[in-house]
């Protein structure tokens, strides 16, 4: 005679049994070009939110699921988020559940191996843009919804808010007042950030620290115009030469940051070799890595500071001319702990400190988040990993990730009461921002009942 399922097993049961419509639902959300920066259609964003919301309706557990935004000034309002409700019953806690449906442009699509907005399966992965970030975060919690619903039924105890945000890869500049605007509707007991990464492919991750960033525009002026270079060069400072001199002051001789004041965190890495390093992010055996210390204190625990974008003459556009301004994007990465705009006086100090042969600098466009280091002590930290280990079959690692979410500060901050979980379903081979994003279809499924069993537990625990 075959015993009956406990509730865990039937919830696993079932989110293993959703995975495929999850995945094809994902597919669905990938052929949107949901990009939410300013020269972007912002129609496609409005799709891809209706798309989430039909989602989340079908789903039949929330009392109401609506498309809104948030003022971000007096004239501009925010790109279309989600936002779906349930009460708790019976003493139970409310959980929040956050994900993004916008993602980033794609860039050069000839470097794509095919369509960015064509789902292709390729070798178990999912390759398109936002396959993985972060609309398969978006998939993970709708499945576990799912996948609790078709165990437990409709009627199960556990509150849930989810919030689907529709400008994260912009900025998430009406984030703050969307959190302000629906607090009683977003406020709950735990919040789980489904936009981080995993340690390996096999291995859950829960993320515990997150640098901040400061990122900004900076432009370097030397001449009222652009003169002959033949006629004038080497008298006189042309702009592009002052940037150069200027930028490769922000770093010492092994690659790390030169710049007074940026603080870093002092904290345990666990082992992790150059050869991963190289696998991971595609760094070439003649190419070294730059820094000291171990290589995850560098990506956790030290800022680093990168040039992400430059507005000078073009290659085919050369000529022999004296440029008189050039401007660059510089991307601080912040180590946790360090305030961000704290971090942002300090290179603009250093920067004008340094500007050489009288350059006119200018600074525009500053964007400062700060970093994230997640309280471990909670209840809720402790039923996640339990999920995680079920979930995936090995126990879960605490991991820093070196990449920022700034929004998580304005959570913090709105609802200090809660307990915050940073998750994800990405891998280290997920290439999210880049050509030939992917998700590890194997990672998703994981990631997917881990929520599962997450919800269960949740559901069963009594404030």
């Amino acid at each position: 005679m075959t015993s009956e399922l406990s509730r865990p097993q039937t919830v696993r049961a079932a989110a293993l049994a959703v995975v495929p419509a999850a995945l094809a639902d994902l597919g669905t959300l990938v052929r949107i070009p949901s990009i939410a920066f300013p020269d972007f259609d912002p129609a496609e964003v409005a799709r891809s939110a209706a798309a989430v919301k039909e989602l989340a309706e079908g789903l039949g557990i929330f009392d109401r699921v609506e498309i809104r935004d948030a003022a971000i000034d007096d004239t501009e309002r925010g790109m279309p988020a989600v936002l779906a409700t349930r009460a708790a019953r019976n003493g139970r806690p409310t959980i929040l559940l956050y994900a993004h449906h916008d993602v980033q442009p794609v860039g050069d699509e000839a470097l794509w191996d095919s369509p960015p907005f064509e789902p292709t399966v390729r070798d178990g992965r999912i390759y398109g843009r936002g396959a993985a970030d972060d609309k398969a975060g978006v998939m993970a919690h709708i499945g576990a919804l799912r996948a609790l619903t078709e165990a437990l039924g409709p009627d199960f105890d556990l509150g849930v808010a989810m919030f689907i945000e529709g400008e994260e890869e912009a900025g998430s500049r009406s984030f703050a007042p969307f959190l302000h605007e629906n607090a009683d509707a977003l406020r709950a007991d735990v919040i789980v950030v489904a936009d981080s990464g995993n340690w390996d492919a096999t291995t859950p991750a829960v993320t515990v620290s997150l640098r901040g960033n400061a990122r900004f525009t900076l432009t370097v002026r030397t001449l009222e115009h652009a003169s002959h270079s033949g006629m004038f060069g080497g008298a006189v400072p042309d702009a592009m030469m002052a940037t150069i001199k200027l930028l490769a002051t922000l770093w010492d001789a092994d690659g790390a940051p030169a710049v007074a004041g940026l603080a870093q965190r002092d904290a345990d890495t666990p082992p992790y070799s150059e050869e991963t390093l190289r696998d991971e992010a595609g760094l070439p055996a003649d190419v070294t890595p730059v820094g000291t210390g171990t290589i995850l204190s560098r990506i956790w625990n030290k800022p680093s500071i990168t040039v992400t974008g430059i507005d000078a003459p073009s290659v085919a556009n050369a000529s022999n001319t004296l440029s008189p301004e050039v401007s660059v994007v510089i991307s601080a990465r912040v180590a946790p702990g360090q305030s961000a705009r704290e971090a942002y006086e300090v290179v603009e100090a250093h920067l004008r400190a340094h500007a050489p042969f009288g350059a006119e600098l200018t600074f525009s466009a500053v964007d400062c988040g700060d970093g994230f280091l997640v309280d471990t002590s909670g209840w809720a930290v402790t039923e996640a990993r339990a999920a995680l280990a079920d979930g995936y079959g090995v126990d879960p690692v605490d991991i820093g990730v070196g990449g920022s979410i700034p929004f998580i500060a304005d959570l913090v901050d709105e609802f200090p009461g809660a307990q915050i979980l940073v998750t994800g379903v990405e891998d280290p081979h997920a290439r999210a921002h880049s050509p030939n994003e992917s998700l590890h279809i194997a990672t998703f499924r994981n990631a997917l009942v881990s929520e599962a069993l997450l919800l269960e537990r949740l559901d069963a625990r009594t404030l």
